[in-house]
């Protein structure tokens, strides 16, 4: 199994995944800011994994604390606000997050060096919990697909977007296990080729088949009538079903429909966000122009070129087929379906 994070005293072990495919790079995050840095830069991605690093950052800095109990809350403020402020769109780094907060609030009375301690075992047992769920995920989704199967997604929601095994790619190494997967197109996922990259990376180390497009080919595979189903990630879904995944996952969404092509959301019930009716209320980050214009510091464009660069779009839960979590594959109508399943929390 990839392994993207440990903590392995007194650091936080990352894989940087800014270094892959060409270098299996793993840096030691010594402070909370180092890991808030690799958050915002990408050396860390995917909604699931963004949330534990955050929670091993969290803990980090509490484990590091020397100050007075007086003093610990306004210290450990301080770190949750700078680990909150790297991503805004993926809900499981706040999930995560409020994980923490309740253990915080469950040790009062505790010396800050246990606080630390039980922050930490906390952090690992997020770690364990994903790689539980996602293992469950990828075994509720392989039963959507049929036998020898051609499916499309874009992105990275595999073990490196996750503490390992993945989410939609979950559910395609267990449709795989079982001979299911005859192939797996892969959208390169501009700007930052988290596709090409990451994706085409992880299926090959694992010997299932895939095949690498360019984002504006998708359309013409799907004409060919070479896509059996579409499987997408998530990084946070709303009530009502509609759901923020990474840029173009809503021109893939309105290919699928076009072309009769069921079009599956995996995702942890940590990444629906029953608090927000729809995907109008979703935050969607935008990053620095300089993704577009340049890659790895080569500039194809004129650098001074205006630029949009909205990390996220919402696809409408009207294109969504169904949502698959730990807790079972969710129907439309989402909205009533979703609040059925997860009114217990």
């Amino acid at each position: 199994m990839i392994k993207t994070i440990a903590y392995e005293a007194p650091y936080v072990v990352i894989l940087d995944q800014n270094q892959l495919p060409q270098r299996v790079v793993y840096e030691s995050c010594a402070t909370a800011e180092q890991v808030a840095g690799a958050i915002r830069e990408l050396k860390v991605r995917g909604a699931p994994l963004i949330g534990v690093a955050a929670a091993f950052g969290l803990a980090l800095a509490m484990q590091q604390y020397q100050g007075s109990v007086a003093d610990l809350h306004s210290y450990y403020q301080g770190k949750r606000d700078l680990l909150a402020a790297t991503r805004p769109t993926a809900v499981n780094l706040f999930w995560a997050l409020q994980r923490m907060d309740e253990v915080l609030q469950s040790s009062q009375g505790c010396a800050p060096g246990a606080v630390g301690e039980r922050l930490l075992q906390a952090a690992q047992d997020l770690l364990e919990d994903d790689i539980r769920v996602n293992e469950a995920m990828g075994e509720k989704g392989q039963e959507l697909l049929g036998g020898s199967v051609r499916v499309m997604t874009i992105c990275n929601a595999g073990a490196l977007a996750t503490c390992g095994y993945g989410t939609a790619l979950g559910v395609i190494r267990s449709a795989a296990r079982r001979n299911k997967i005859e192939q797996v197109w892969a959208c390169e996922t501009r700007p930052v080729l988290q596709g090409a990259r990451l994706t085409v990376w992880e299926l090959m180390h694992d010997g299932i088949p895939v095949t690498l497009i360019s984002d504006n080919m998708a359309a013409s595979v799907m004409r060919r009538g070479e896509v059996d189903a579409v499987l997408v990630g998530a990084d946070r879904i709303a009530a009502n079903g509609d759901t923020a995944n990474k840029i173009g996952t809503y021109g893939l969404a309105v290919l699928a429909a076009y072309h009769r092509i069921p079009f599956y959301v995996v995702a942890p019930s940590s990444t629906i966000d029953l608090s927000l009716a729809s995907g109008e209320e979703i935050p969607i980050e935008e990053r620095h122009g300089d993704e577009i214009r340049q890659f790895r510091g080569v500039y194809f464009t004129v650098p001074e070129a205006p630029v949009f660069n909205p990390a996220f779009d919402v696809t409408p839960h009207e294109l969504i087929t169904a949502i698959v979590t730990e807790k079972g594959i969710i129907q439309p109508p989402f909205a009533d379906s979703m609040a059925a399943a997860f009114k217990t929390g």
